[in-house]
């Protein structure tokens, strides 16, 4: 009798846990579900049309060189490409970042973000796309302006990212002024990179502090860089020739690690700009984004480096 007592007592409590226990769930579901629903989103009109993104993101993650045009915004990033992950214009606000590519789909879902930028060239968007919103842009299909605002628009910060804009660019063609002024209005200036043992010239448009120098500025190029760079953006040089292409100022973009001794060139040597101690050199690394954050330390550089504030 006792032990059938005991049994009786024992299948009713393990009936009122397991009732319980789906009490739990269901609360636990619905809980969840009503999270999700709390997220508010909005329409972003994307170049592939309209998408629902998150209206105040919190873990983004960066595909491409966009990162600073996020940072710039104060929007949190979670992961970004190697390129960014290097440069030491965001070290400080990618700390807790972590490296990924458009093939690190795994690592990408781990870090569970809320919205997704790259570029429309990315591997791997349909999976992508699956993990959340997914936003992509064209490379060079807007100004270097405009893009900060069409990202903008992507987390909800339109107006922040206009205001900035607009003040950007009329503090840049302040200083461009004082420049023209100080080193007269014909001279030239030429961008040329070495990258990977091979030489490369600039247009307006290719960032490496372009945009700031030719279009904000409105400081002069060289006219054989401007007649070979039309197709392109950019235009591979050799060594023997970069006196053709060179102006009356230089910014030498090169890795301050592995390219210590190009300037040693005698051909380098050889070229006004380096004679008369007209050669800004500058990390590549942090030239060759042109996004808002490195538009601010590149505007920066060149008033230090010309007008001496």
């Amino acid at each position: 009798m006792k032990k059938k007592t005991m049994l009786s007592i024992l299948l009713m409590l393990l009936l009122l846990i397991s009732a319980c226990s789906k009490d739990d769930n269901k609360n636990e579901t619905k809980e969840n579900s009503e999270e999700t629903e709390d997220i508010e989103t909005i329409t972003y009109e994307s170049e592939n049309g309209p998408i629902e993104v998150p209206a105040d993101p919190q873990r983004v993650v960066v595909l491409s060189t966009f990162v600073g045009d996020v940072l710039q915004l104060d929007v949190p990033v979670v992961g970004a490409d190697s390129w960014s992950m290097d440069n030491p214009n965001f070290a400080d606000q990618l700390k807790e970042a972590e490296e990924v590519s458009d093939e690190s789909i795994e690592k990408i879902l781990d870090l569970n973000p809320d919205l997704i930028i790259g570029l429309s060239t990315m591997k791997n968007l349909d999976k992508l796309s699956e993990i959340a919103p997914t936003v992509t842009f064209t490379y060079g299909e807007l100004d270097y302006l405009e893009q900060h605002i069409a990202i903008a628009k992507a987390v909800n910060k339109e107006e922040e990212a206009t205001e900035w804009a607009k003040d950007f660019k009329k503090r840049a063609a302040n200083i461009g002024e004082k420049i023209k002024d100080k080193i007269g209005k014909n001279a030239t200036v030429s961008v040329i990179e070495n990258f990977d043992k091979q030489l490369y010239v600039y247009g307006d448009n290719w960032a490496r502090g372009t945009e700031i120098l030719y279009q904000a500025m409105g400081l002069n190029m060289p006219e054989k860089v401007k007649e070979q760079v039309q197709k392109e953006g950019y235009y591979a040089i050799s060594t023997e020739v970069v006196s053709d292409f060179a102006g009356d100022y230089i910014v030498l973009s090169h890795d301050q690690e592995k390219d210590k001794n190009f300037l040693d060139s005698d051909i380098i040597k050889d070229l006004p700009a380096v004679k008369n101690d007209q050669v800004l050199d500058v990390d590549l690394q942090r030239f060759a984004f042109n996004d808002a954050k490195s538009l601010e330390y590149q505007l920066e550089f060149f008033k230090d480096y010309f007008l001496d504030e």
